[in-house]
């Protein structure tokens, strides 16, 4: 198969891809892959492969044609081919939950000395970074690779790219619970799909109304939490994009518990945990757990209780979640309170602070913890982030938290 061949079959499968004929598409694309003698129509067609099985949600077939395009692009001996490589291997390890690795290969595309096509992928590589140390709870680099990621955006006049931005923002606000941030950057999202989404995905569309379905669910808007998860859930549906309808039914689960309605709540979070498993979706597992252990609690199950948030520290030690470990611990305290277990109840508390210290999780300011319950907060330059209140009431000359990291041990 010629160059001018390859192009076509490439154009035909995307063109079957768009019209929701996946399977089709997806055949077109591995004709290709197994009859084209062209380098760079094959690397092409492993990047149309690499996003498809990533929306659809089969990760490890995704990090499979990553590697392969890696040595495709060795194979080219172009440094803007090796970056986008480099960058789908770090996208396929966020997706399977390896941050760690995430980490590594985006360091790896930020490293590449390449030209201006590398240089306008480094704010995906930022956000793929933002990601994977979100997955880990470390939060200041979190931020600081979500803004990075952001000035990208604006400086490339990136509008997608600033639609994912605002949607991880949303998540990073959730997580450390100012719910006001974490509702206006997917709203900003929405925006942003609806000033310039004509001709976009509708996945963009299906992600920003998620994203404030969490949120709205949050700050107990529980009617508009549900119009916007049913929305995102039917693009969801249509587009057969299995993660997404795997957190479209964590997010209905929760908005049924939020609600009371366990009864109606459970086949949501089953059906939830039964694609995230499938799919590999560690980290929305916890989310599952933590989901139906409170539901337990609601019943006054606590043993039940105690077996979902066993489950749910495995998975969080095996990925080094230290948010979902800080969670885990605090459904414990609250547990063991219940059951008048001293003894274990004394353990979960000093985990829980231990936890909350590794995380940085309290202002500098006040020294009150960070992510306890809905506060305003205002992040410096720096990416360390206080209460909003502290930072009015006491301004700042500097932040004291990089203050506190400069000063040498052997003067504390």
């Amino acid at each position: 198969m010629g160059q001018d061949q390859t192009k076509q079959q490439i154009e035909k499968g995307l063109h079957l891809y768009q019209s929701n004929q996946t399977e089709k598409a997806l055949r077109v694309w591995m004709r290709v892959l197994e009859k084209s003698a062209d380098p760079a129509g094959r690397f092409r067609v492993l990047g149309c492969l690499i996003t498809a099985h990533a929306e659809m949600g089969r990760y490890k077939d995704m990090l499979k044609f990553a590697v392969v395009q890696i040595d495709t692009a060795r194979e080219l001996e172009d440094p803007d081919f090796l970056t986008e490589s480099y960058l789908n291997l770090a996208r396929s390890n966020e997706k399977l939950c390896e941050f760690q690795k995430t980490i590594s290969y985006c360091k790896t595309c930020l490293n590449m000395q390449g030209t201006t096509v590398s240089m306008q992928l480094n704010g995906q590589v930022s956000l793929s970074m933002g990601n994977a140390f979100l997955g880990l709870s470390i939060f200041q680099k979190a931020l600081e690779c979500f803004e990075k990621a952001l000035r990208y955006a604006h400086n490339n006049d990136d509008k997608m790219l600033e639609c994912r931005v605002c949607c991880s923002l949303g998540n990073f606000y959730t997580q450390i619970k100012d719910y006001e941030k974490a509702l206006f950057f997917p709203c900003k999202a929405a925006e942003l799909v609806n000033d310039y989404g004509k001709g976009w995905s509708l996945k963009y569309r299906a992600m920003s109304q998620y994203h404030m379905a969490v949120a709205y669910r949050k700050l107990g808007r529980l009617a508009d939490a549900m119009d916007c998860c049913e929305e995102s859930m039917k693009i969801a549906l249509q587009h057969g994009d299995r993660p997404l309808q795997a957190l479209c039914l964590l997010c209905f689960a929760d908005i049924h518990r939020s609600r009371r309605d366990v009864q109606t709540a459970f086949p949501r979070y089953d059906s939830s945990m039964s694609i995230m498993t499938e799919i590999g979706n560690r980290l929305g597992l916890i989310q599952v757990l933590l989901g139906v252990t409170k539901c337990w609690m609601i019943q006054k199950e606590l043993d039940k209780a105690l077996e979902s948030i066993e489950k749910a520290q495995e998975l969080a030690e095996g990925l080094g979640n230290k948010l979902g470990l800080l969670k885990l611990h605090c459904l414990c305290e609250r547990i063991y309170r219940t059951k008048e277990q001293q003894q274990e109840l004394r353990d979960h508390v000093v985990k829980f602070h231990e936890c909350v210290e590794e995380m940085e999780l309290y202002c500098g300011m006040c020294g009150e913890s960070i992510g306890e319950k809905n506060n305003q907060l205002q992040a410096l330059p720096c990416s360390h982030f206080f209460h909003l209140k502290c930072l009015q009431t006491n301004g700042t000359r500097g932040c004291p938290n990089c203050r506190r990291l400069s000063v040498k041990p052997g003067y504390v």
